[in-house]
């Protein structure tokens, strides 16, 4: 009971405090003119002030810090583990990095080679606090296999920049990332606390709640977006929530789970990168390919209808997800359900 109130306390505290900065961040954005302008590639049609993720770190970030403080005092068992904490607070310093990172793009522009650059400076600081890839569990013969530090490290450093990239990639339509976010971090959420995953669930409930508690203001006509402070810190937490939760060896979940949970992101980037591969141009060009560009320009769907499409294949993504992890046995075992 105390367990599911810590929970809920980190919900509705990203949340409400999601919803509160967002306006503050707007008001700030627009009198410094921190906006999106309009030109060929964007689909708003008029300028919209960015560094909404900004109100996602902070309600993410707060709701942590109250909900560890809250579950160290009442609910000694959710850090139960010497490096859970250590987990915790290296997934917020690693979160802070490519806030920053994001900032600086936002607000000065940043050159593609800058940013590949920074977000593997911040994937190497992530690997120093022992986020690495050291093995995964096979699906459906539930064999787990050791990957040797020489493999784990450049594949660590491919999985948190694939992933950052990938959720950027699909931040193109209003409300579209910050309902995917929360879509496939509920059910990421559900995996882990099935799993008995318990801080990783802790800090997917934050996320799940911060962007909640944007979305009102994101959701077309959006009156701010995202940019890419929200995108990278939102693809940051989806990559190391994974890694953290794949090196449990005691109870393992193959690294497949979480892929098929983004898969839309995910295959969207790598459609992308072969498009622009074949078309001979840099991979970081922007272009309008994207699957929500399609639904929008060749299948006559309007920004709202392609949203919420793509919102219902985030929940069945989502939930072939949590069915491949073993979903409601596993809860039931470890006494959760």
């Amino acid at each position: 009971m105390i367990m599911a109130i810590t929970f809920f306390l980190a919900f509705a505290t990203a949340i409400v405090t999601a919803g509160f900065v967002t306006p503050l961040i707007r008001k700030l954005a627009t009198k410094a003119q921190f906006v999106d302008v309009v030109d060929d590639r964007r689909m708003h049609a008029e300028p919209k002030p960015r560094l909404g993720g900004l109100a996602i770190y902070l309600g993410f970030a707060f709701a942590l810090f109250v909900s560890i403080g809250v579950a160290l005092k009442t609910s000694p068992t959710l850090f139960h583990r010497a490096d859970d904490i250590h987990d915790a607070l290296g997934l917020l310093f690693g979160g802070t990095m490519i806030v920053i990172v994001g900032v600086w793009d936002d607000v000065m522009g940043m050159r593609a080679r800058t940013k590949f650059i920074s977000q593997l400076v911040v994937a190497v600081v992530s690997m120093s606090y022992g986020f690495i890839i050291s093995g995964f569990d096979v699906p459906f013969v539930h064999q787990y296999v050791n990957v040797p530090i020489w493999i784990g490290i450049p594949l660590t450093a491919l999985w948190y920049i694939g992933m950052m990239n990938a959720i950027n990639f699909l931040d193109g339509l209003d409300g579209l990332l910050a309902g995917v976010t929360a879509i496939s971090g509920l059910f990421l959420f559900a995996i882990a606390i099935g799993h008995g995953h318990l801080v990783p669930a802790l800090i997917l409930c934050a996320l799940v709640g911060a962007a909640t508690g944007f979305l009102p203001y994101n959701f077309n006509p959006a009156k701010i977006i995202l940019g890419d402070t929200g995108s990278l810190f939102i693809g940051y937490v989806f990559a190391t929530v994974s890694i953290i939760v794949t090196a449990k060896v005691a109870i393992t979940v193959s690294l497949l789970v979480p892929l098929v949970a983004l898969a839309l992101p995910v295959v969207d980037t790598a459609v992308a990168i072969g498009r622009r591969l074949r078309a001979g141009r840099s991979i970081a060009s922007p272009d309008r390919g994207h699957l929500h560009h399609l639904l929008i320009f060749k299948f006559g769907l309007n920004v709202r209808q392609a949203v919420l499409l793509i919102y219902a294949v985030s929940f069945v993504l989502g939930a072939a997800a949590y069915a491949l992890s073993g979903g409601l046995p596993h809860a039931r075992a470890h006494g959760i359900l």
